[in-house]
């Protein structure tokens, strides 16, 4: 195979010459106030279409990714768009057409018109039906080529070597994604848990381990959720439902601790429910808290830190498939060190030992945002962790970020 054609890069940005974790929205502001707003939240990536956007990008230090019709192959028209935009300063990430698998197999639209019919059942993908089968292998084979094509044609014009990224619905099928996964420089898919009638935030877990797994050691972006359901034009309810505070930071770090290496968000633009603006709030008090730990989330994972509960009597293991634990990544920078612990499950942990620290006995470690103190002993430390909890553990208080407003959001 053409050695253009596989994958490079490690998930992370480059600006002048820092490398910086991905925090990203698809919403681009026509009002430079609130594009300012964005940039001051820590957003250091935003869905740019063309020159005008990505300037108005780079005149606020942020960079943009630009998303490309693949789907056509190297048309004149996409080799025209492509070297127009090649050269920008602000140009950082190219995007590969949204779902694209989930496009033509569970979620193709056809369903919906009566006229074509071809999935006269929304669920006939799922049940694998011969027409539905037919109909996807018939759409893969006229898209996959051209798609391979286009990236081709991107890698042999583009000098700076820019990752090529490919977004994908949480569900989208395996065999169809791993036709194209050799392409790509980065995966991930997108995940909106949050509904009125259920709230299931900790499955962004879930949902990064399937994409690492599907990436065959590609680099993974989460897009998180950015909006209420009910703001959406197709949206099936009246109630509305943003993720809390405390839902957002579950989401994020449950992403983190299981080794994504971008945050997205999607859906804001579409924000018109009452709170919408305490809400985005809510989002830039994260994405700040997220960009003062840059120098962390971009450094390697000491593998060697690890951590188990130690429960006591009272916690039900019944069912020990129920139980999912809690999960941790520990990084540093320099002497400081940043470990972070996610409580997984609906109830709390109150043994939680953090062990591997053997060259940090007697160092104090804190809570971020919060009032714990304890001291590393014996290469270990042991905390306590209510149901749900995210807490952020580090050398110094000076990762916090001065941004407090919206970290009391919730509906």
């Amino acid at each position: 195979m053409n050695d253009m054609l596989y994958g490079h890069g490690d998930g992370f940005l480059t600006q002048d010459g820092r490398r910086l974790f991905p925090i990203g929205f698809y919403e681009h502001p026509a009002d430079d106030n609130a594009l300012r707003d964005m940039a001051e939240a820590g957003v250091n990536l935003i869905r740019c279409g063309n020159t005008d956007s990505l300037d108005r990008a780079h005149a606020h230090a942020m960079m943009g990714w630009v998303p490309l019709g693949l789907r056509s192959g190297a048309t004149p028209e996409f080799q025209e768009h492509v070297r127009s935009l090649t050269t920008h300063p602000a140009l950082a990430v190219w995007e590969g057409p949204d779902e694209v698998v989930w496009s033509f197999t569970a979620y193709s639209g056809l369903w919906k018109q009566d006229q074509l019919a071809v999935f006269p059942n929304k669920g006939e993908w799922w049940m694998q039906t011969p027409l539905a089968i037919a109909y996807s292998e018939e759409q893969a084979a006229e898209i996959m080529p051209n798609m391979r094509e286009a990236i081709e044609f991107i890698r042999s014009i583009d000098s700076q070597n820019r990752q090529i990224w490919i977004n994908e619905a949480r569900d989208s099928d395996l065999k169809f994604v791993r036709q194209y996964i050799d392409c790509v420089d980065i995966t991930g898919c997108d995940d909106y848990p949050i509904r009125a009638e259920g709230r299931p935030a900790i499955r962004l877990a879930d949902s990064t381990d399937r994409w690492r797994q599907i990436g065959k050691g590609r680099p993974v972006w989460m897009v998180l959720q950015g909006f209420s359901w009910n703001d959406l034009d197709d949206g099936d309810t009246d109630i509305t439902a943003f993720p809390t505070f405390a839902e957002s930071r579950l989401m994020a770090y449950a992403c983190i601790t299981h080794g994504a290496r971008g945050i997205m968000y999607w859906g804001s633009s579409y924000l018109k429910s009452d709170g919408k603006e305490a809400f985005r709030k809510s989002l830039y008090a994260l994405t700040s808290e997220l960009a003062a730990l840059q120098h962390f989330l971009t450094a390697p994972v000491e593998q060697y830190v690890t951590v188990q509960a130690i429960d006591d009597g009272r916690t039900d293991i019944s069912i020990p498939a129920s139980l999912r634990g809690v999960s941790i990544t520990a990084r540093r920078t320099g002497r400081d060190w940043l470990i972070v612990l996610v409580n997984e499950d609906e109830h709390a942990h109150m043994g939680v030992e953090v062990t591997g620290l053997d060259a940090l006995n007697g160092t104090e470690f804190i809570e971020l945002y919060g009032d714990e103190k304890t001291a590393v002993s014996d290469g270990s430390f042991v905390t306590r962790m209510r149901p749900f909890e995210v807490k952020l553990l580090a050398t110094h208080r000076k990762w916090e970020t001065a941004q407090r407003e919206g970290r009391d959001f919730a509906e």
